[in-house]
Order: structure tokens, then C-alpha cells, then sequence
């Protein structure tokens, strides 16, 4: 037991302080934050702009709205990061976390698209007659009558949407960027050690996204609370 206690402690120095390796991960674990929050927002400007094309009454917007949310979702993530960011931006002088969080926002907003899209046909018909019969503007009646409710419906798949979005940015390494996961790789390379990396990326993971989770269940608990008076 102390011999196996003594190599834990080896192999814990080896990874994390010798050579200051512990600042790769708290670095990556600001990358791997600014990469997911600049996309959440994207993926839910993108997603409502996409559901707007498919409630249109116009068959082009309709025909784009559909067509962009079968190619997303038709797609492995990571062929399209790879897309976005050696072919599309390859010429473009902007940031590697920019871009990183551009092809994830694009990604996220068809999921998000479709998360909003089935709140918005989940309220009953009945609400949008009513508002329209006040004298409501179909914008006024969506945005004040139809757009809250659905708002309270669909928080709960909007907010598994974001925590899939930061376990998504663990393959940021393929553009270069040193996030959690490729800062957890490169100590497992320097030392060839796999146990220590891996257990410390894993549980930087797990207390991001439960940090997350505990922010978001707040808010969903006074949704709630708001809905009940």
C-alpha cells in the first residue's frame, strides 16, 4: 500500500509540478472557456435566426432553413471544424479560439434550432389567436406571448445543449489549439504516463460542467418560481 501510495505521488509530481506542468491545464482550462461560452451564444443567435427560416411562410427560408440543419447535423463535428477552419477562414487573420468557437456556434445552432423550434409549436395555437385578437403584430405576439412560454418548455434541452457543447471542444487539438484535453495529452507525451493526465483532464471536465449545471438548474428553479405566482 505504500509502495503503491509512493508511486502515485511520483507520477502526481511528474505530471503536474515538475516543469509547472499544472499551468498547461489551468491555460487550457481558459481556452476551453472562452471557446464554449463565445459559442453557446453564437449557437443561440444562429438557432433562433435558422428557426425563423423554418416557421417562414416562404419556401426559400424554409428550404435554407432545412437544408442547413440536415447538413449539420448530417456531420461529424469535427470534419466540420476542420472545414471551417483550414478551408473556409485558412486566409483569415483571426484568432485560433475565434474560429474554434465560430465552427462550434454553427454546429450548436442547428441542434438549438430545433430545441426552440419544438417549444415554439408546443404552445397551443389557441395563444397566438388570442394575441393577434388584442390586437397584436404577429412579431408582438411571438416575441411577448409565444416566445416566453416556449422559453420555460425548452430550458431544460437548451441546457443539456451547452454542457455537449463544452465535452464537444475536447477535439480542439485538431486545429492546434491547447485546450484542457490537448494540455492533458501533451504532459501524457512528456512523461508517458496516461493515469495522472487523463484523471486530471477528466475531473476538470466534470467540475466545469457541474459548475455549469448548478448555475443553470438556478435559473431553471426561478423560472419556476416566477411561472408558479
Amino acid at each position: 500500500m505504500a509502495e503503491w501510495a509512493s508511486n502515485l505521488s511520483d507520477q502526481f509530481y511528474k505530471c503536474f509540478i515538475k516543469d509547472d506542468r499544472y499551468k498547461l491545464l489551468i491555460s487550457g482550462t481558459g481556452v476551453t472557456i472562452k471557446v464554449s461560452l463565445l459559442a453557446i451564444v453564437l449557437g443561440i443567435l444562429i438557432g433562433m435566426l435558422i428557426v425563423l427560416c423554418s416557421l417562414s411562410k416562404r419556401k426559400l427560408l424554409r428550404c435554407i432553413g432545412g437544408i442547413y440543419t440536415d447538413v449539420i447535423r448530417g456531420t461529424p463535428a469535427v470534419t466540420q471544424l476542420m472545414i471551417i477552419y483550414f478551408v473556409i477562414f485558412a486566409s483569415v487573420q483571426l484568432d485560433k479560439w475565434i474560429i474554434a468557437a465560430i465552427a462550434f456556434g454553427i454546429n450548436s445552432g442547428a441542434y438549438v434550432s430545433e430545441i426552440i423550434r419544438a417549444g415554439i409549436l408546443s404552445i397551443d395555437k389557441g395563444q397566438t389567436e388570442a394575441g393577434r385578437s388584442l390586437g397584436l403584430s404577429a412579431f408582438q405576439t411571438m416575441s411577448r406571448i409565444v416566445v416566453p412560454q416556449a422559453v420555460k418548455n425548452i430550458f431544460p434541452a437548451l441546457c443539456n445543449e451547452f454542457i455537449v457543447l463544452i465535452k464537444e471542444t475536447a477535439i480542439v487539438g485538431y486545429v492546434g489549439l491547447m485546450d484542457i484535453q490537448k494540455a492533458g495529452d501533451f504532459i501524457k507525451s512528456a512523461t508517458f504516463i496516461a493515469f495522472m493526465p487523463l484523471i486530471g483532464t477528466a475531473i476538470i471536465y466534470y467540475v466545469l460542467i457541474k459548475l455549469l449545471t448548478l448555475a443553470l438548474r438556478r435559473v431553471e428553479e426561478r423560472l419556476r418560481r416566477a411561472d408558479a405566482r
